[in-house]
C-alpha cells in the first residue's frame, strides 16, 4: 500500500451542504437513495448512498454534510456521521 504525505491532505476541498432531496434508487444493485446536496457557491451535486436500513428520506432532508468536492468521480465525496457517499 502506498503512503500518503500531509501534502496530499492539503489538495483535498471539504465544503459544508444542505440536503436537499432525496429519492428512492430502485435501479442501484443495492437498497440506496439518490441525494442532491447544495454546496452554496460550488453548486448543487448528486450523489448516492446505501443508507436505506438508517435513513428515512424525510430524516435526510435538510441534514448538514461534509463534502470533498475536488474528488472526482470515483472519489469519496460527502461524510454524514455515520457513513461517507460520492458525489
Amino acid at each position: 500500500m502506498e503512503q500518503i504525505v500531509w501534502s496530499d491532505f492539503e489538495k483535498i476541498m471539504m465544503v459544508a451542504g444542505t440536503i436537499l432531496r432525496v429519492e428512492s434508487f430502485p435501479e442501484a444493485r443495492k437498497p440506496a437513495y439518490k441525494i442532491w446536496v447544495d454546496f452554496g457557491p460550488y453548486g448543487e451535486r448528486k450523489t448516492s448512498a446505501q443508507v436505506t436500513r438508517l435513513y428515512t428520506p424525510e430524516t435526510l432532508v435538510g441534514r448538514q454534510v461534509i463534502g470533498i468536492i475536488n474528488s472526482g468521480k470515483t472519489g469519496w465525496s460527502v461524510s454524514f456521521p455515520v457513513f461517507a457517499i460520492r458525489v
